[in-house]
């Protein structure tokens, strides 16, 4: 276990730091957490809200990706975004049984409900980083914002959902 714990803090401390809106080890953490959380009982809409933000995280990875290869056409981001987040199909190929209902006007399953907004709503907040920084003079308007904004607003949606009856969010696995 030492030789282990020896070896992650050698590389974390020898590699260069770069500014990502979705690190390797946050990202690991929230998929982790994910399977974690369903196992303890906690709402399914709640584990959807901070799957779609994985999924949008995982979607600004691939973009990342794509840019660093020089591979660049029409739509790229909005694409590879909605490749990211639609992957969440595969959970109802072998994980979980579509069970719609309405919700507002739609008649959408309600884990996959949440878990499209917990996405939007992650995207949105990057974006509003972006722009609150830009009004700033390309400056943030304290340390670790680009992190907080997101993470935030993800967390006011979990409470949400929570707290206000916007869906009958108990997704069953098959």
């Amino acid at each position: 276990m030492l030789k282990l714990l020896t070896l992650v803090t050698t590389l974390l401390l020898s590699g260069k730091a770069l500014a990502n809106p979705a690190c390797p080890v946050c990202t690991i953490a929230i998929g982790a957490s994910l399977s974690i959380a369903r196992k303890m009982g906690v709402d399914d809409c709640i584990v959807g809200v901070w799957g779609g933000a994985l999924l949008a995280i995982i979607g600004y990875w691939i973009i990342r990706w794509f840019d660093k290869k020089k591979w660049h056409f029409p739509f790229r981001n909005a694409v590879l975004m909605t490749l990211s987040v639609g992957s969440i199909g595969f959970m109802y190929m072998g994980e979980l049984h579509y069970d719609p209902s309405v919700i507002g006007i739609l008649y959408i399953d309600s884990f996959l409900f949440a878990t499209i907004l917990g996405a939007g709503v992650f995207i949105l907040a990057i974006h509003f980083y972006e722009w609150m920084k830009i009004k700033n003079g390309g400056h943030a308007h304290f340390p670790f914002e680009k992190v907080v904004i997101p993470v935030l607003s993800v967390l006011l949606l979990s409470l949400a959902f929570y707290y206000l009856p916007i869906c009958n969010c108990h997704a069953t696995i098959g």
